[in-house]
């Protein structure tokens, strides 16, 4: 099985408000936010850039006041770390990707466990309370704001999906965002869940939810990575199975 990981995130780039393409390079830029983890760039596949090409992309970044930064499936242009490095860039991290397909999707499990209830956002009090969860089980890497919650907004509109599980409170225990597909594939991330609440299935279940709703919109496949062993055993258990790496790398300074 070929899962088109690089082909997507080219797509997935191509839908930002403001893109640059050059030198074999596609970056993609969200005005309303400097995070080096939206604004970034991914080569094409079989890329091989020149300095100069290189020297180009460093420049589409500094010319808006933010940091370089590429994430990339390496295997599919084997040159382009090379080029890189350099350059003065310097790895971040390697990830490994995990894939679901509608023959491998699996339903959690929860024995005599309450099963998790996932529901779609129904407004703008639910996005802000999904945003802001996802702020607080991600231990601040990031702080909700309108603008965030504007993005899940997005992402829902945009033919993505943001699916999460209410808190008894009424606000939001913990969520998951699958992008829009493209090239067949569709990206889930930033499954979360608030501390309070971890321990009861419910990255299991929205991970299981999303899939199964971009499998129903005619995705053959839907990867992401994991951030830890835990994380990956979860994802497992709902069908995900190993298949490539991701590349992060950055110019700092």
């Amino acid at each position: 099985m070929d899962t088109p990981v690089q082909s997507f995130a080219v797509a997935n780039l191509r839908r930002r408000p403001l893109v640059v393409e050059t030198g074999g390079f596609v970056a993609g830029f969200d005005p309303d936010t400097t995070s080096p983890y939206i604004n970034y760039a991914t080569p094409l596949p079989g890329a091989e850039p020149t300095a100069a090409d290189v020297a180009g992309l460093v420049a589409a970044f500094r010319d808006r006041g933010l940091k370089p930064r590429l994430e990339f499936a390496p295997d599919s242009a084997p040159l382009v770390e090379r080029a890189l490095l350099a350059a003065g860039f310097t790895v971040e991290a390697v990830h490994e990707y995990l894939v679901c397909t509608p023959a491998t999707l699996t339903p959690p499990r929860y024995g005599n466990a309450p099963v998790p209830t996932v529901e779609a956002p129904g407004g703008d009090t639910d996005y802000a309370a999904i945003d802001a969860a996802l702020s607080e089980a991600f231990a601040g890497e990031f702080t909700s704001s309108p603008e965030g919650a504007a993005r899940l907004r997005r992402t829902e509109d945009g033919g993505g999906a943001v699916r999460f599980v209410r808190s008894p409170d009424g606000g939001c225990a913990g969520g998951a965002i699958c992008s829009a597909p493209a090239v067949g594939t569709s990206e889930l991330a930033g499954v979360g869940t608030r501390p309070d609440y971890r321990g009861r299935g419910i990255a299991a279940a929205v991970t299981a939810e999303l899939a199964a709703t971009m499998f129903g919109r005619g995705a053959s496949s839907v990867w992401l990575e994991y951030s830890g062993e835990g994380s990956r055993r979860v994802y497992e258990r709902v069908g995900f199975r190993p298949q490539g790496r991701r590349l992060y790398i950055a110019l700092e300074g």
